[in-house]
């Protein structure tokens, strides 16, 4: 009886909390705060082709309070604003509802986890250190979600949980982000407002991004061994039984590939091959990627025997799988739209500027890795951010005898963690919803040790780079 009612609350739990409700309470809180927060603004500047604020030109303005229509609106203008995304999460949807749909993916995973049987805890690093490069070289973050289903389905089929799967990609990713060793939306963007030659100091820059991910890497293997030895000890244990029905592998009863799959298979990997190739030489986003993805999908369809109309169907399935990700997508942006019209953004920003007036060059160092990475959770963007936080850090490291280049690095390092921690995340809020609606708060408590890991790895290296003069310049 007792055991029943412990599964009924933890379903009741599961159900009130819904990410969705979260983000409009966050929007609800906004709201409200845009009629009593004080409010200012940064006057903008074209600098090299550059729009960056001008941290002389705050000054106050008036409210502009948030209407219960214009809260509304909001929801429809943040699916506008994270359209890219929200196609391209349908896009991944579609190929891997056709790829499904000819049974290569399957097959073939079945297979690999089959042959992978007593080592299962080596795919951990190995797709860590994967993820970790394409976010460190080549500032991948958005596109590791259509590894999403692929990972899901391999963890729950080798005995760890959802959590493990968006740990080995998005854990990595934020290391990756640390490290940031030739990022150009973060460290190049951060570097040209500072007047600093384009990925100098990248060897200390290897050495962040080497410690992060083998901190990363050892967190996320000490949870999955733990889960896979007594898996009641997770915290998504239940509803993992339920997702695993849907996506696990039956391993006992893997079948060798028919030549079909084969190929599906060879169109597949070469895909990816491809998307590689084409994000690290031709510079390509996300509108390239999901056309990468929408051909890999049609083409592995047809030779996978599917007729179009079932290529058809299967694409309708798919996109209706991700409707639920690419709402959390469209919300999250709601919440930045609204701390943009409301006139908080830039107040908020020099309200924390101003909290680091009076500090040692050491404490100011790890001041501004702070307000970043709080920062950070209203402005995911990192060239974004770095438009409106480089021009104020930049002074203030000046001033304070601090290398511009110590400044870059506590950019870069506060632009990567929250990016997985806060809810104005839309991919890490995205890929909790499509390992079977993971509630955020689940998230947030299995985070929470290596979060702190990571702060401490940041402060460590910031206070090397003040001691050393960490340049140039």
């Amino acid at each position: 009886m007792k055991e029943k009612i412990k599964k009924m609350k933890k379903k009741k739990e599961l159900k009130a909390l819904n990410p969705m409700l979260f983000l409009v309470a966050i929007m609800l809180i906004v709201t409200v705060a845009s009629y009593i927060v004080p409010v200012g603004s940064y006057d903008r500047v074209m600098v090299d082709g550059q729009e960056i604020v001008d941290p002389e030109s705050y000054h106050s303005v008036e409210r502009s309070p948030i209407t219960p229509f214009n809260l509304l609106v909001s929801v429809t203008l943040g699916m506008q604003r994270g359209s890219a995304i929200i196609f391209f999460l349908l896009i991944i949807g579609a190929m891997f509802a056709i790829l499904d749909g000819t049974g290569a993916i399957n097959a073939g995973m079945t297979n690999i986890v089959r042959a992978m049987r007593g080592k299962e805890f080596l795919m951990i690093p190995v797709c860590m250190i994967v993820f970790g490069m394409g976010s460190a070289f080549c500032a991948n973050f958005e596109e590791f979600l259509a590894f999403v289903p692929l990972v899901l389905a391999c963890c729950l089929t080798m005995g760890f949980d959802s959590l493990t799967a968006v740990g080995i990609i998005f854990c990595a990713a934020a290391a990756g982000y640390g490290g940031a060793i030739t990022n150009a939306f973060t460290t190049g963007i951060a570097q040209s407002i500072a007047g600093l030659p384009m990925f100098s100091g990248m060897g200390l820059r290897i050495a962040v991004f080497v410690v992060l991910l083998t901190v990363s890497i050892i967190y996320v293997t000490w949870h999955a061994l733990r889960v896979k030895k007594n898996p009641q000890l997770s915290s998504t244990y239940e509803m993992d039984l339920v997702t695993a029905k849907n996506v696990a592998l039956n391993v006992d009863n893997s079948v060798p590939l028919t030549t079909r799959q084969k190929i599906v298979l060879v169109i597949f990997v070469g895909g990816i091959a491809f998307t590689v190739y084409g994000i690290i030489v031709k510079g390509y986003y996300i509108d390239e990627l999901a056309g990468i993805f929408l051909a890999i999908g049609i083409i592995g369809g047809l030779v996978g025997g599917l007729r179009p109309g079932e290529i058809c169907e299967h694409f309708e399935k798919g996109c209706v799988n991700m409707l639920f990700p690419c709402l959390m997508v469209g919300l999250a942006n709601s919440v930045i739209i609204l701390l943009e019209q409301s006139n908080m953004m830039d107040s908020i920003i020099h309200l924390l500027a101003s909290a680091l007036n009076g500090l040692s060059p050491m404490l100011t160092a790890f001041g501004m890795f702070i307000t970043t990475d709080l920062f950070n959770v209203l402005i995911p963007s990192g060239s974004g951010k770095a438009a409106i936080v480089m021009p104020i850090m930049v002074p203030l490291a000046d001033m304070m005898d601090i290398t511009r280049q110590t400044s870059v690095l506590a950019f870069q390092l506060g632009d990567a963690f929250t990016n997985v921690m806060a809810p104005t995340g839309g991919e890490i809020l995205a890929a909790l919803a499509m390992c079977g609606g993971v509630s955020f708060k689940k998230w947030m408590k299995y985070l929470l040790p290596l979060f702190i890991a990571w702060w401490i790895v940041a402060f460590i290296f910031l206070a090397i780079a003040v001691q050393t003069g960490y340049g140039p310049f």
